[in-house]
Order: structure tokens, then C-alpha cells, then sequence
């Protein structure tokens, strides 16, 4: 940078201190600009952390993934939900009949078990042991006619 030279006052003393001020401020100013002009260089060269980061040229989400099911994939999807609960309606109603099977087959060993105690028992009188096994065949056999009347099917 060239700076322009200020003319030499031709008076004597007074005019020696004015023009020694203007090419020290002169150089300062310089100075000053230089600084500004390397920082803002220097600046705009590196990454600001205040600044956020640059968007990427593409969107993070593809429209692909981001579009509305057509009415052929709307079917699939409905036919592949029906497949899920027709599977697992069977699952149920497999467990049900599972359950009804353990619990008659408790009752039959129950209802054996009364008869042989009620067969021991005199005609006029009733053990505690054979009234206990007579509310349990009750009992069981209340859960087996529930269980008959439930069905968990597709509606």
C-alpha cells in the first residue's frame, strides 16, 4: 500500500510538529486497516463456530420414503393385517381348547375322586373332605362352561 505524502508545512517550528502527528496517525490508520483487513480474511478462510453448520445439498429424508401408500399397497397392507389376526385369532382359540381339555380331564379325575369318597362314606352322614371336593367340581366346572362360551373369532 503506498501512501500519499503530506506536503511539509514551510514554516518553521510550528509547522514540524503538525505534519510529524499527520504521518504517525496516518500510519496508524494504515496499520488498523491492514489488522481488519487480514482478521476479516482470515475470518471468512476459517469456520466460525458462532455460524451454524451448512445444510447438505439433499434432503435427509428421500421422497421415496416419504410418500402416501397407493391403493394397491393400501391393499396389501390390509390383506397382510387380516393374515396377522386370522393368526393369531387361531392362536387364541388353539389355547382356549387347550384350557377346556386340562380343565375336563381335572374334572373327571375330580368327579372320580368324590365318587369313591362319597361310596365310603355311611348313608347318613358327609365328610368335609367330600363337600370341598364337591365346591371344586363346582367351581371347575362353572370355568369350563365360560370358557365354552367364549370364542375368539374374526368378526
Amino acid at each position: 500500500m503506498r501512501f500519499a505524502r503530506l506536503p511539509r508545512p514551510e514554516n518553521s517550528r510550528r509547522g514540524v510538529l503538525p505534519h510529524r502527528l499527520a504521518i504517525r496517525l496516518t500510519t496508524r490508520i494504515a496499520v488498523c486497516t491492514a489488522a481488519l483487513a487480514l482478521a476479516g480474511a482470515l475470518r471468512s478462510a476459517g469456520q466460525n463456530p458462532q455460524e451454524p453448520p451448512a445444510r447438505p445439498p439433499h434432503p435427509i429424508l428421500l421422497p421415496e420414503a416419504n410418500h402416501l401408500p397407493d391403493a394397491n399397497d393400501q391393499m396389501v397392507m390390509n390383506e397382510q393385517q387380516k393374515d396377522q389376526k386370522a393368526k393369531d385369532y387361531t392362536a387364541a382359540n388353539t389355547e382356549r381348547k387347550k384350557q377346556i381339555v386340562d380343565d375336563t380331564a381335572e374334572l373327571l379325575k375330580l368327579a372320580g375322586d368324590l365318587n369313591a369318597a362319597v361310596n365310603k362314606t355311611s348313608k347318613d352322614t358327609l365328610s368335609l373332605d367330600v363337600i370341598r371336593k364337591a365346591d371344586e367340581i363346582e367351581r371347575l366346572a362353572h370355568s369350563v362352561k365360560e370358557k365354552m362360551k367364549l370364542s375368539a373369532g374374526a368378526s
